[in-house]
């Protein structure tokens, strides 16, 4: 059964997750890191690659489903003539290994059911031996293994290297099974209780759900997106995965097909901003931290991505024995972006660190130290062209984003010795340094003509990341160069009302073949943008649309395809998100200290 990108919804456990169909059939779990190989992989190949399905025989797609409120446990229902039941998946935050969990309760009549489970490790190549060990059933491959336990009322027969379940519920009984996974050396994983393992997690969820400071319009959205972030946490690092997933295309059946499973650091300010203004400084804090661990070292290695751990090597492989979401190839495992050199990742690192100390973050000498070796390598690499922020495959540029980004820099390392005067520093060379570079773009990347600034240097192409240039300072909203940028990108990259990153018309900037969606990341940049310029009526009918285009359960993919009306990209996407809750709070919360202050500079 082929499902749409938005047919799914996420669970997870803080360390990793899986994507649930509206079929019931789990299609994506990869164990036990976010970054590890899946154990199903039907996602991005065939139900034989992997798969685990829960519903009443012979049923469809779920007559409905939601979260449980201010949870990341899902609830789904089929209503069939012969009675309604539900599916309630989830994982509890682990001890030691990871569970994932699904109970299934008669809510009406008597409903027959019937369960698929096909364990494939190593992104569905590997067939396990499955056997029967203590009441449970065991499947071992290399390195994993994984136990299934469920109720003595369930009748399970092992074929074709997979457990097929049948069985009957009736209104108000309960059947419950659970899968562990394990490293196949160790002895078998203790057993926990289902029906405990729900109540903890539902206290747990829902006691961080309440923590949110965010009161304004749209409440439940703001909170879902911030269960996403949580969700997309990595919590023995502090580290926040891009998405979960890898390969789920930017064009149906094209080649964008990137792994998104590791942390970049141009979500770094994004996401550090979003959690400290919900109230979140536990988590803003694991970040920072992370962060600081992940970047230490000679700045001219700085990366624009990391491991969960703050791995540096990320080797991108094809894994040839998968066809592909929607026959989209190739499948990807590791991003060979991780060798680009993407210069606004020195700004954005320098945004978050100014942003955790102005939060009221402890302050770290040592973060400091770090800061000043990264503004010495800047001082004499901002000049360099560079891929861009988009991980273009295509000739390095003059990028306009990096440069600006470049300025942010200098800007917070002025800042931050103005807020700390004892720091010791180049205050007076950094801001000769922020002088230059801002008179550079305004001089090199604005195009009179039109009256827009460029993607890079003397080009004519378009990007949405210029939309942010007043929301770093860089200009103030009321200059007219902002607006002149913000009219011509919404005009020129626009499809249906909604933002593409750039042109990506013949390649010729990402040397790429083919096309993407809408970027709803952009997207939302537009809206504060708008907001920013004063076309505040603007501003919320697009947001309204934009949480208009999740999915039943609130969820949000990388992009949007406007006349297929799909989701594309991997799902669900932190940028996304991220800008969902940004966006909220520059139209409905408190000013932040760019807007508060009339934005930056002339």
């Amino acid at each position: 059964m082929t499902h749409g990108i938005e047919d799914y919804a996420l669970i997870g456990d803080h360390q990793s997750a899986a994507l649930v169909s509206t079929s019931g059939s789990v299609d994506w779990l990869c164990l036990p890191r976010f970054d590890s190989p899946a154990c199903f992989a039907a996602l991005l190949g065939q139900e034989d690659n992997g798969h685990w399905r829960l519903a009443p025989e012979g049923a469809g797609s779920c007559t409905r489903r939601a979260y449980a409120p201010g949870s990341l446990v899902l609830e789904s229902v089929w209503e069939t003539p012969e009675g309604a039941v539900k599916v309630t998946d989830f994982m509890p935050q682990r001890d030691r290994v990871p569970d994932l969990i699904r109970i299934v309760t008669g809510l009406s009549g008597e409903v027959a059911m019937t369960g698929e489970l096909r364990l494939r490790f190593d992104y569905g190549r590997v067939r396990p031996w499955m056997r029967e060990v203590d009441g449970r059933l065991v499947a071992v491959a290399g390195p994993d293994s994984a136990w299934l336990r469920h109720d003595p009322q369930v009748d399970t027969v092992v074929h074709d290297f997979g457990v097929r379940s049948d069985f009957t519920v009736r209104a108000g009984e309960e059947r419950a099974f659970v899968l562990t996974w394990a490293p196949s050396h160790e002895s078998a994983p203790s057993a926990v209780d289902p029906r405990e393992s729900l109540a903890t997690s539902l206290a747990d969820w829902q006691a961080w759900s309440d923590r949110c400071r965010y009161r304004g319009p749209h409440r439940e959205a703001v909170v879902r997106s911030l269960l996403t972030l949580k969700a997309l946490t990595y919590e023995p690092t502090g580290g926040i995965v891009a998405a979960p997933t890898t390969s789920l295309p930017e064009e149906l059946g094209g080649v964008r097909n990137w792994d998104y499973r590791f942390s970049w650091l141009r979500d770094s300010a994004l996401t550090l901003g979003a959690l400290l203004s919900a109230g979140y400084q536990e988590e803003a804090q694991a970040w920072r931290d992370w962060l600081l661990r992940a970047v230490a070292g000679d700045p001219a290695d700085l990366q624009i991505m990391y491991g969960l751990s703050g791995e540096r090597r990320l080797p991108e492989t094809e894994l040839t024995w998968l066809s592909g979401y929607e026959k989209s190839r190739p499948v990807r495992a590791g991003n060979a972006a991780v060798d680009q050199l993407q210069l606004d990742v020195y700004g954005e690192v320098m945004d978050t660190l100014h942003t955790a100390d102005a939060a009221g973050l402890q302050f770290e000498p040592e973060a400091w130290k770090l800061q000043r070796a990264l503004m010495e390598h800047l001082e004499s690499a901002w000049s360099d062209p560079d891929d861009g922020l988009w991980e273009v495959r295509g000739p390095r540029r003059h990028f306009t984003h990096s440069k600006v980004m470049a300025w942010v820099a200098a800007d917070r390392a002025v800042r931050t010795m103005e807020a700390h005067p004892g720091l010791p520093g180049e205050v007076g060379r950094w801001q000769e340094l922020r002088e230059t570079i801002h008179r550079e773009v305004c001089a090199r990347a604005f195009d009179e003509e039109r009256g827009t600034f460029t993607q890079s240097y003397g080009s004519r192409e378009l990007d949405a990341a210029t939309l942010l240039i007043p929301r770093v300072g860089f200009l103030p909203a009321s200059d007219p160069r902002v607006r002149g940028t913000v009219d011509t990108v919404r005009r020129e990259l626009d499809e249906d009302g909604l933002i593409r990153r750039y042109s990506t018309d013949g390649g010729t900037v990402d040397g790429l073949p083919g096309t993407e969606g809408t970027f709803l990341a952009c997207s939302f940049w537009l809206a504060d943008a708008l907001h920013l310029t004063g076309r505040r009526t603007e501003a919320r009918d697009l947001f309204d649309r934009l949480l208009d285009l999740r999915n039943d359960v609130g969820l949000l993919a990388e992009e949007y395809d406007p006349k297929a009306a799909r989701q594309l990209g991997n799902f669900p996407q932190a940028f996304s998100h991220l800008g969902l809750i940004g966006t909220a709070y520059t139209l409905f919360g408190r000013p932040g200290p760019e807007e508060a202050a009339g934005g930056g500079r002339g």
